[in-house]
Order: C-alpha cells, then sequence, then structure tokens
C-alpha cells in the first residue's frame, strides 16, 4: 500500500505529511495488514512481528491521527535507555507543535507538570507510580502504546506491565490500545486480553538466514550452506573475521559477562589487521574517549584496549556513559563488533549483520548450566540484518558436535517459541500490585480486588479459586502488616501507613522488615542501616564466591552484633557482603578499590547504589511517619549514598557538576562550603586539579542559580 493512500483510511493528511517527510513512500505488508485490521479507526491491535518490521511507524500512524484531534498518547516501554531512545526519535514532533516529554525517575513524585503535553514517553514502572501518585492527566489518555508487550513473561517487569495496563484501560475505556512485540506462539491470547485485534507476521525488511556453524561449515535449513573462510582457532572470532571481511559488523552474544569480554579480546586479534589505518586514529581517539568518560579501573583499561582493534565488551557492569560511547561508535560504523551479554538483545536499537551465538546455555545457580529459552534466542538472533544497509542478515549458533548441531536447529530455528506466561501469580508481585490497587481506590472491597485481577492476563491462564486463594493470602498479610484494614468483614481501606508503602513504590514486605527494625531503636552504626536495607526483598544482593568468605566472615568478627541471632547462611553472608559495598562507596573508596575488593564492576556499584539510595529515601519517609528515630540519619545517608561520599562534602555535592572525585579535590584545596566557592574566582577554581576553566565557569553559574 502506498503511503499517499492513508488519508483514504482516517489518517489526516497534515499527519501524513509527516510521515512522508521522514522519506518513507510504501507500507511494509504487517504495516498494511495493521491498517486492515483497523489501526487508523481507533481499533486495540497486538502487533507481533520480528525486530525492524516496522512495529513503531504503525504506532506513529495511530498516535499522529490522535494529535491531529487534540488527543494525547502515553508510550511505555520495558528499559529507561528505551525510553531515551523513542524520546529522541519522537521529538522531531516538536518542529510541528505538539510537545514530547519523557518520565522515567523518582517513583514517589507525582508527574503532574506532565499535564499539557502531547506524547509523554515513560517506563512501566514509573507509569505505575504515577498512577499511585494520582497523576491526574492520566484519565485523558487516547492512545496507550505498550512496546515489547512480550515482557509481560519477565519476573521482573511483567506483573508491572500487566497490572499498570489493567489500570490504564479501566480509566481510559475509550483508549485506543496499541501492544508491540517480538513474533511470540500465543500472541492471541495477548489479543484477547486486550480486546485487540491481530497482526502476526514473520515477515521481514530484511531476510534472516538462521543457521548453526559446525566444524568449519554453517549450515541454515531454508537456505544454502556456506563455508567458514577464516581459519581462526575461536570459532565466534572467525564468524566475525568472515563478517569484516564482507564489510559487515557483528555482535557476538556470550553467557556471561567474562565470557563478553574474552569474546571481544579474541576478535579483536582476529580483526585487528583488516582495521584501515584511518580507522585506526578514530579508534584510538574513541579508546581515549572511554578512559576520560570515568573513574579508570582493569575492566575499562581492557574496553579501551579492545576499542583500538574495533571491538568492545557490552554488558550491565558497565557505566552508562561507557555503553553510550560503545553504542554510538558501533552504529556509526567505526566498531566492528561488539561482545554482549544477552540483555543487549532487550535493549537498545542495534542490528548487525551478522549475530553469533557462542553458546546456547546459561548458568543457573541453582540447576547449573541450562539451555537458554527459545524466546531469549530468538531476540538475539533477530538482531541480524540492518535495514537499508545489508542485503541479509545471518545469525549462527555454534555446535561442538553433530548431536548438538541437530538439537539446536529442531530447538532454535525450526522450533516455536515457549508461550508467554504472566508472572503477577508471584506472591511479591500480588502484594504490591493489590496494596496500591487499594490505596488508589481501584478496590474498596475483596470482591472488588478479584473483579479487578479478572481484567489482567494472570486471570487468561489461571482458574478462579487459584486468584481468590492467592489473594486472601496477601490481605491477610497486609492486615496484619497494619497496612490495610477490613471493615464489614469484606470492606476494604488503606491505612496512612498503607498509603505511604504504596506512594514509595516498595515491596510491603520490605517496609514490613524496616519498620520492625527501626522501631526497636537499637541501631549502633552506620552499618546498622545498610544492613536494614539489604535485608529486604527489593535490594539486588551480590553473590558470594568462595573468594568472598574470609573477607565477609573476618568483618562479622569485628561487627559481632550483626550476626546475632543469625544463621550463618550465604543470603546472610550476600546481606553482609552488600552492605560492606555500600559501606566502602560512601566512605570514598575508589571504584579501582571496590571492584577489585568486591569482584563487581563499575555500574554494578551505580547500581547497588541506586537501590540503596530508593530504599534509605522509603526508609527515612517511613521513620517519619512513625517513630521518626532515625529520620535525619537515614536522610543524611540517602544523599551520602547518591554520591558516594563523607558527610563533609555533602554541601559541595549540592552544586550540579561536583560529584565525588571533584568535590574531594575542592575540600583538600579547602573550598568545603558553598560560602567558599562563591568567594573563590573563576581563575582560582580552575587551578583545582579535575577542574579546569569550563568546568570553573559551570559552577558559578550553578551558584548564582
Amino acid at each position: 500500500m502506498e503511503i499517499k493512500n492513508l488519508t483514504k483510511h482516517g489518517l489526516p493528511s497534515k499527519a501524513l505529511r509527516l510521515i512522508e517527510q521522514k522519506g518513507i513512500e510504501e507500507l511494509y505488508p504487517p504495516q498494511q495488514k495493521a491498517i486492515e485490521k483497523g489501526v487508523l479507526k481507533d481499533e486495540n491491535l497486538v502487533l507481533s512481528i520480528p525486530t525492524a518490521s516496522g512495529k513503531t511507524l504503525v504506532a506513529e500512524m495511530a498516535m499522529l491521527k490522535q494529535l491531529h484531534q487534540g488527543g494525547t498518547t502515553l508510550y511505555i516501554v520495558p528499559l529507561r535507555a528505551l525510553a531515551s531512545e523513542k524520546y529522541q526519535e519522537f521529538k522531531e514532533y516538536e518542529k510541528h507543535g505538539f510537545r514530547v516529554g519523557i518520565s522515567t525517575g523518582d517513583y514517589d513524585r507525582s508527574a503532574e507538570y506532565l499535564t499539557d503535553y502531547d506524547i509523554v514517553v515513560t517506563t512501566s514502572e514509573k507509569a505505575d507510580s504515577m498512577l499511585r501518585t494520582d497523576t491526574s492527566w492520566l484519565n485523558n489518555i487516547d492512545v496507550i502504546v505498550s512496546d515489547e508487550i512480550h515482557l509481560v513473561n519477565s519476573s521482573d517487569r511483567g506483573p508491572t506491565l500487566e497490572v499498570t495496563l489493567a489500570k490504564l484501560r479501566e480509566m481510559n475505556p475509550n483508549a485506543q490500545i496499541l501492544a508491540l512485540s517480538a513474533t511470540i506462539s500465543n500472541a492471541d491470547e495477548i489479543a484477547d486480553w486486550l480486546d485487540a485485534n491481530l497482526v502476526k507476521s514473520d515477515w521481514r525488511p530484511v531476510e534472516l538466514r538462521q543457521g548453526v556453524l559446525y566444524s568449519q561449515k554453517i549450515e541454515f535449513p531454508y537456505h544454502d550452506s556456506k563455508k567458514l573462510k577464516s581459519k581462526a582457532k575461536d570459532k565466534a572470532s572467525a564468524l566475525v573475521k568472515d563478517t569484516i571481511k564482507e564489510d559487515g559488523q557483528a555482535l557476538v552474544f556470550a553467557n556471561s559477562r567474562r565470557n563478553s569480554k574474552a569474546a571481544a579480546r579474541k576478535a579483536g586479534k582476529a580483526i585487528k589487521n583488516q582495521i584501515s589505518k584511518e580507522l585506526k586514529q578514530e579508534l584510538k581517539e574513541v579508546s581515549e574517549e572511554i578512559l576520560d568518560a570515568g573513574e579508570t579501573t582493569e575492566e575499562i583499561e581492557a574496553l579501551a584496549s579492545f576499542v583500538k582493534n574495533g571491538t568492545a565488551h557490552h554488558h550491565a557492569g558497565l557505566l552508562n556513559n561507557h555503553r553510550e560511547i560503545i553504542e554510538q561508535n558501533f552504529k556509526e560504523g567505526k566498531i566492528k563488533a561488539i561482545a554482549a551479554t544477552p540483555t543487549l538483545a532487550w535493549g537498545v536499537n542495534l542490528p548487525a549483520r551478522r549475530v553469533v551465538i557462542r553458546s546456547y546455555k546459561r548458568y543457573d545457580p541453582n540447576y547449573g548450566m541450562k539451555p537458554v529459552p527459545v524466546l531469549d534466542i530468538k531476540q538475539m538472533l533477530g538482531r541480524a540484518g540492518r535495514p537499508g544497509l545489508d542485503p541479509y542478515g545471518e545469525s549462527i549458533l555454534i555446535a561442538k558436535n553433530r548431536r548438538e548441531r541437530q538439537a539446536i536447529v529442531d530447538r532454535y530455528i525450526i522450533g516455536e517459541t515457549e508461550p508467554i506466561q504472566s508472572k503477577l501469580s508471584q506472591e511479591p508481585a500480588l502484594r504490591t500490585h493489590i496494596l496500591s490497587t487499594v490505596a488508589t481506590n481501584f478496590a474498596s472491597s475483596e470482591s472488588d480486588i478479584i473483579d479487578f485481577l479478572e481484567k489482567t492476563f494472570y486471570s487468561e491462564q489461571n482458574v478462579l479459586s487459584e486468584i481468590k486463594r492467592k489473594t486472601n493470602n496477601v490481605l491477610d498479610f497486609l492486615e496484619s502488616e497494619g497496612f490495610i484494614v477490613r471493615e464489614n468483614s469484606s470492606d476494604l481501606k488503606s491505612t496512612k501507613l498503607g498509603n505511604k508503602v504504596s506512594e514509595l513504590y516498595i515491596d510491603p514486605k520490605s517496609a514490613s522488615k524496616i519498620l520492625k527494625r527501626i522501631s526497636r531503636g537499637d541501631i549502633k552504626e552506620e552499618i546498622d542501616l545498610l544492613h536494614m536495607i539489604c535485608e529486604t526483598p527489593d535490594m539486588d544482593l551480590l553473590y558470594m564466591k568462595k573468594s568472598d568468605y574470609e573477607l565477609v566472615q573476618s568483618y562479622l568478627e569485628n561487627h559481632s552484633w550483626l550476626k546475632e541471632g543469625k544463621e550463618l547462611e550465604d543470603w546472610f553472608l550476600s546481606e553482609i557482603k552488600t552492605s560492606m559495598l555500600l559501606k566502602d562507596w560512601i566512605s570514598e573508596k575508589t571504584n579501582k578499590q571496590i571492584t577489585q575488593k568486591f569482584g563487581v564492576n563499575q555500574g554494578d556499584i551505580r547500581r547497588h547504589a541506586s537501590t540503596a539510595e530508593w530504599l534509605l529515601h522509603a526508609s527515612a519517609e517511613l521513620s517519619k511517619a512513625t517513630t521518626n528515630l532515625y529520620h535525619q540519619k537515614l536522610r543524611e545517608l540517602q544523599n551520602r549514598m547518591k554520591y558516594g561520599v563523607k558527610k563533609q562534602l555533602l554541601p559541595l555535592t549540592k552544586i550540579k557538576g561536583i560529584g565525588r572525585i571533584r568535590a574531594r579535590k575542592l575540600y583538600k584545596k579547602d573550598y568545603k562550603s558553598l560560602s567558599d566557592l562563591k568567594t573563590a574566582s573563576k581563575k582560582e577554581l580552575s587551578k583545582v586539579e579535575s577542574i579546569g576553566p569550563k568546568t570553573a565557569q559551570k559552577i558559578k553559574q550553578e551558584l548564582k542559580r
């Protein structure tokens, strides 16, 4: 279907011109099917098609139609990185008078300031928190887009996405729902749940060839086989080398961070002689940019050295700015290959000519090495083929023997993905969402809760009796903790404390543990408060390795009260290890010291510190609402956790652009307060190590504000 014909199907001519400005002349087959299924006639739609097959344009057509009729859109994505990507993509509409906003942070604060925006991009967690803080404009949405709807299957994010969509639909019964998904086997179940028409297709703009490498032969079940030309000993590196020779780029997926690093190193050695002198100079500059983008550790030094050879590793342990540098330079074609953990497959849009999966097994602490779900592998395979750049895409798994080769073909190439399953039945998810449902007046009785749960995907897949049983268990817990009260045996009301817990966006069990700990009034040191938050189910704990036991047990010998009444099980030792890392962070230990001591990466430090900051904030609020014993101490710890500093540096970190390193440098030069900074000249400040003239100028501007 030609784009110009869209006006016949309900797209306003002004909206048509905006799409034409993108250079699009004709719709892809799945996009045409979406038109036929009523996407421009306000029909709900589930679009289950491969990566790069035009899902976003389908959503944009519906959004633009509503925008030109005065309507608004809420665009929900699973990750902050994706939210930023979509926000930048949609900002082009501001040139045409539409306001585009983004909201991804501070879960206990309202986003009322976005009232007059036409498009708001957010994560499912932030959308849920906006519902909890009574954000009024959420009652007036015309289009709700849920990108990556198949992540309902995720234990972490799935329940929140599911409940948020159910609530938004109840609040906006006339809103159009667009659910965008990878190809999944039970997309029809998702469509039934959302009362939506279904478009399901395997069509791609770039042909995808999926195969298995065994020995020197790449077998594609539906295409001609290929011979591996490179003789590199490491098979993944050989596949990368062949790709670079053909002027393509490659993504290599490894099953662990350590393996992704090893894969980047090996691939770099294999391709370094294929990099031109001009590109080597550019890569040297990228390498220097990486070293300048944060405190240098062994991990970052390794990354910078790999980049010089045209490769990089990518995982959640790297800092955001390092990952962004890698992603941007890969998109620009400078970095030729990225070796990544599977998290990249669910993240930002980084297609490549060839995708290589080194291993289809992943370590599970309970079961050892287990096969990766088909859906996860398909998500990785789907990254192959860059529209407009590649004549085809190739995705290749590596087999060790003939038997494994056939098993890979049967399971991952020919086989169907697993059906998507609701994860709302998990008790932590039910605790959190049932409390918020009562606290926000979505339900005022047990029957109301059951009625609401019947609107979720959970009810599509479970019998009513099981839902009622689990709901009663959760209500009993919430009542026993004083978060809700039962009136007249069945009527429910959230208490003032229950409302606070819901707004703070923490698991009610976390709130229970925090309240019991601070009510005892026996906190001795900072480590007690840090251990308190590490005892909560909301804190992601560090894993105990064999090399950690001596370190942690030695610490407990010097802080013996921490182990009173405790069994020295691994879960407890993990709590202590995580508490120790947080203590080192706020004691201004360097990233290098912390990464070496605890066997983590810089990104892990920031992630744990960010979670701790949120839980310390929640603890301070709960203390203020109850005993008030530790409110000030917790608030101070929260601010120190944000910047990773001792108490004395907190005044300096109030200035934007002054982090933990610059604050300490200034303090050593006797700039210890805001008044010290105000009286200093720009010239004097610029002489301080790591400040310089530009930063000094910014500091003075911030002080004026």
